[in-house]
């Protein structure tokens, strides 16, 4: 599946991935299709290379025909 996360400056990640887990809830290929709000949490975007991980202020996330589109208010560091 696709995966990009955007924050409303830059585009933070973008690329094939194996799974992305939210805070208590995870995606995998061929995932329903869904909308949701984000709390402050820890995104991790599991890909063949390795796992990056962000912690996010806040945001959303849509899920339709695996491709994953998060919509970040901020990073937190």
């Amino acid at each position: 599946m696709q995966v990009q996360v955007i924050t409303p400056d830059k585009k933070v990640f973008e690329g094939e991935a194996i799974s992305a887990a939210f805070g208590s809830f995870e995606i995998l290929n061929d995932h329903a299709p869904l909308v949701s709000a984000l709390q402050e949490s820890k995104i991790s975007i599991r890909t063949t290379e390795g796992t990056e991980e962000f912690r996010i202020s806040g945001g959303v996330v849509e899920v339709l025909n695996n491709q994953v589109s998060v919509l970040v208010e901020s990073l937190i560091d």
